[in-house]
């Protein structure tokens, strides 16, 4: 295959088999026709980028049922806030600032732009999580991020003076198209800021749940500059962030507009000095990967034959290809419990494991827990601590497999 950025011909490192759209819970009646494609995790070596060989279509993803809701996650509105707080003390000091967010889903970003009064809009292509952030009083267009709804954008509202996006610009397969869309969008003297999983942390934790269909790119800051910098734009500042389990934010500006952070030199050399450039560093992702897995299937048998019950917690987009690379079905996770009442009464991708209500894990608690939504250990601890009290145990897999 070419290289999504460079087009240069490379080759997968790995393959973690067959795999279903992550987000996409089904109805038994949905078994027989439900998609799958191969998931084959790719390097090139020429610039830098870590990115998957095939993307199920976008309309396959997201669309009028899709699964994610930001607000959910009490911890990830926390962030969020934060976030546009520091976006407008640092960079929002002109007079009638206009703000464009792309995957703006819920809303949950933006809305705290909206509350300030500061003019804004999102673009969010799932109809179904855009009225609900319409609903936060949030200014959404429901359409994907591309160079017509830049224009679009541009001839309605203006150029921009910041373009925002979370966890989204790793979801975008074309991300030649992105960046012209963003020259045209935004002001000359105005930031691209975008936050998403960082690729240096994914290699530390072995957390290989980060690659899923939806993420097609797991940046660094490498890979970023060899992304936009053909577009005219440079990397200027970026801050670790410890949001899904290890993210980096970066903030790009046209160049030379903008003075040059020391942290884009210090994350460069720690880039280096962790192989993120050299093969073999994914050579070792690859075993370490094996290695994960056959732990966590030796742990599920062990609870299996003992007759103890182990139930998921968290049926999140990244525990599909959990589930599915380790081949773990119902005869080794009873259900998934999780709070989003679109996934309930439903089955997860792929493995066909029942998802129920919260409710029902906290009725009759499992022996054991096995915690896929990892990212939120912190904030799922504070809450589960009658389970804790109780006796239960929580088997983990990042950054390595244990039960505690």
């Amino acid at each position: 295959m070419e290289c999504r950025v460079c087009e240069t011909i490379v080759e997968p490192f790995m393959s973690f088999g067959m795999m279903p759209i992550s987000n996409c819970f089904l109805e038994p009646e949905q078994f027989p026709d439900e998609y799958f494609y191969e998931l084959k995790p790719v390097f090139c070596k020429n610039c830098a980028t870590f990115q998957i060989a095939e993307q199920p279509d976008p309309s396959r993803m997201f669309h009028e049922n899709y699964a994610f809701f930001s607000r959910t996650s009490k911890r990830m509105v926390e962030h969020f806030k934060a976030y546009a707080n520091w976006v407008q003390k640092e960079f929002l000091i002109g007079d009638d600032p206009f703000v464009v967010e792309i995957g703006s889903n819920d809303g949950a970003l933006l809305e705290n732009f909206s509350k300030c009064g500061i003019r804004h809009i999102g673009i969010e292509p799932s109809a179904n999580v855009a009225d609900e952030a319409r609903k936060h009083n949030v200014n959404t267009m429901t359409a994907f991020f591309n160079s017509e709804t830049s224009q679009k954008i541009v001839k309605e509202y203006g150029q921009a003076d910041a373009l925002i996006a979370a966890n989204v610009m790793c979801h975008v397969s074309d991300l030649k198209e992105i960046a012209e869309a963003i020259e045209k969008l935004l002001k000359p003297s105005g930031l691209f800021i975008f936050e998403d999983p960082y690729l240096g942390d994914m290699v530390d934790k072995t957390s290989y749940d980060q690659i899923y269909d939806e993420h097609v790119f797991i940046f660094s800051g490498r890979s970023v500059s060899n992304i936009f910098g053909p577009y005219g734009f440079e990397l200027i500042d970026l801050k670790p962030q410890s949001t899904h389990g290890g993210s980096m934010r970066y903030v790009f500006a046209r160049k030379g507009k903008y003075p040059i952070s020391n942290a884009v030199k210090e994350c460069l050399i720690r880039e280096e000095e962790q192989g993120l450039h050299l093969d073999s560093t994914f050579d070792q992702f690859r075993e370490n990967c094996e290695l994960s897995r056959k732990q966590l299937v030796e742990v599920l048998n062990k609870e299996k034959t003992a007759k103890r019950r182990v139930v998921g917690y968290g049926a999140t987009s990244k525990s599909a290809t959990v589930l599915n690379y380790c081949n773990i079905g119902s005869d080794l996770i009873e259900f998934i419990s999780d709070t989003t009442p679109v996934k309930q009464g439903k089955y997860s991708p792929g493995a066909h494991i029942p998802v129920r209500s919260y409710e029902e894990f906290k009725n009759n608690y499992p022996d054991k827990t096995l915690l896929f939504a990892w990212n939120h250990k912190g904030e799922i601890m504070e809450k589960e601590t009658i389970f804790n009290e109780k006796g239960g145990q929580w088997i983990v897999y990042v950054p390595q497999v244990n039960v505690i």
